[in-house]
Order: C-alpha cells, then sequence, then structure tokens
C-alpha cells in the first residue's frame, strides 16, 4: 500500500465539496460476504455445486425460476440469508463520516445486492443499486411492473441447496416470484425500482458537479465494468481501492489493498 497515494487521497478527499461512493463486491468481502470472483470463488462459497460444475453464471439465470425454482430459490434463498445475518463492516461508518462533512450529502453507486449501505445508515434515496436488490421481488413471469419487498424467507434450504417449504409468489398472478435482481441473459428484470434511483443520480450529479467532486471506487471488478465505468465518467479525481485491480488511469489514484483496511489508513490520517 503506497503511502503517497494514501496521502493524495487523503488531501482530495478532505478538500472535496462532494463524494461519490462507487462500490463493487469487494466492499462486501470485509462483511464475510463472498465475492464469486470465478468458478473456484464460487465454488469455495458452494462447494455442493462443485461436483455438479454449476457455475455461478450458470446459476444466475432467471430461467431456473421457470424450469426449476426450488433450485433457483435454494441458491438465492441462501444468498439471502448470508446477506441479512452478515452486519456491514466499519469502513461503511468511515465512508458515512467523510460524506457528512461536505456541503452535498454523498451518493452510492453499487452493483451489490445486498442492501448493505441502506442497512449501514446511508439515505436509501441516496443509493443506486444498478443490478437490483435481494430485498425486493418481482413475479418471474413479469405479469406486471409490481415489485415488493422481501423481509425473510417462507421456506427451508436443504443440504442439497434446493429450497423445501412454501416460494414466494407474485401478488397479482400467483406465480413463482423471483429476486428483483439483473441475471445473466436476463430480459425479465422490472427495471422500474433501478430507474428511479437513476433519476435521482442523474439529479444529484447535476448538484455535485458544481463542487469539488471526488469519487471514491471499493472493490469493483472488470469482467462486468460497470462500477469502474460510472465512476470514471464522472471526469473528477478517483480514488481506486481495489486488492488485485487498482489500476492506474487519467485522475486515477490507486490503492492496492482490501476495502477496510485501506479505509481505516486513510481515516488515520484525518485524526
Amino acid at each position: 500500500m503506497d503511502k503517497n497515494y494514501l496521502e493524495r487521497a487523503a488531501r482530495e478527499i478532505d478538500r472535496a465539496g462532494a463524494i461519490l461512493i462507487a462500490a463493487g463486491a469487494g466492499m462486501g468481502v470485509d462483511s464475510g460476504l463472498p465475492d464469486f470472483r470465478g468458478d473456484k470463488g464460487f465454488w469455495k462459497a458452494y462447494p455442493q455445486l462443485k461436483d455438479e460444475g454449476v457455475s455461478f453464471m450458470d446459476l444466475a439465470n432467471p430461467e431456473w425460476f421457470l424450469s426449476d425454482p426450488e433450485r433457483a430459490w435454494g441458491f438465492y434463498g441462501h444468498r439471502f440469508m448470508l446477506y441479512q445475518s452478515a452486519k456491514p463492516h466499519e469502513g461503511f461508518q468511515i465512508l458515512q463520516k467523510w460524506g457528512s462533512r461536505k456541503l452535498v450529502k454523498p451518493f452510492v453507486f453499487t452493483s451489490n445486492v445486498d442492501g448493505h449501505f441502506q442497512k449501514a445508515g446511508f439515505d436509501p434515496g441516496s443509493v443506486y443499486e444498478c443490478h437490483g436488490s435481494i430485498n425486493y421481488l418481482q413475479c418471474a413471469n413479469n405479469c406486471s411492473r409490481a415489485i415488493w419487498s422481501f423481509p425473510k424467507l417462507t421456506f427451508e434450504i436443504g443440504a442439497d441447496l434446493r429450497a423445501k417449504g412454501k416460494l414466494p409468489t407474485c401478488p397479482k398472478c400467483g406465480f413463482v416470484a423471483r429476486p428483483n435482481i439483473l441475471m445473466f441473459g436476463d430480459w425479465s428484470w422490472n427495471k422500474v425500482r433501478s430507474d428511479q434511483q437513476e433519476i435521482a443520480f442523474r439529479a444529484w450529479k447535476r448538484q455535485a458537479m458544481n463542487h469539488r467532486l471526488v469519487a471514491i471506487e471499493i472493490g469493483a471488478g472488470k469482467n462486468i465494468p460497470t462500477v469502474r465505468m460510472s465512476a470514471e465518467s464522472m471526469n473528477c479525481t478517483l480514488i481506486r481501492i481495489n486488492l488485485r485491480d487498482a489500476d492506474k488511469g487519467r485522475r486515477v489514484i490507486p490503492i492496492s489493498g482490501k476495502a477496510l483496511d485501506v479505509l481505516e489508513r486513510l481515516e488515520q490520517l484525518f485524526i
């Protein structure tokens, strides 16, 4: 972890009038969440699927809710329980502290579907979950544009990672429901909630551009570069925190390391 980069980053954060937090899966690792990086990472989290040769890309597909909903809900139900039981790490509070000092309240752009920014106390109106949220459901048959909250599981999950019991259903048509998450090959994802968040993000950007803006990108991968591209598009100083891919670039301050470790190191520079 380069001390010069840390000091530069701390200066930029201190001088900023507005902060964008752009977070990928690496943000949740310090909370005990898997990042599913490659098939090996996925199978480490779900060893029962290794022998079947089922990858994350295979299983994160809406077709399972139509052809084998017990298998689909076994996987997504387990993820839901994992995200619900995990506690957001202290790095979330550090980011909140920095944001509270600014002229414009911070905004979060994230590909994470765990809802941990809201759980950590961030304003839900200042979070754009570009891939949706596991805490909300939609009809798997896409019978309407309805989206509803998902407070708890109504079924159990067996050792074979299959759901056993009453699966969530659509209140309008009675068909099986699915998480309101963008999956692979997903033409039926209901974007209504995400589109509303995007409108809020655009309004925030118009306000933030009138101030000295800094983007803090944390744990965003390259395979699906949505978060990285959004952070880079802000045309401002970008602090890139990444354990493996802290690449340099125009106006980029690269810091190699895990999210919590780097955020704590930066916070110490303000004490």
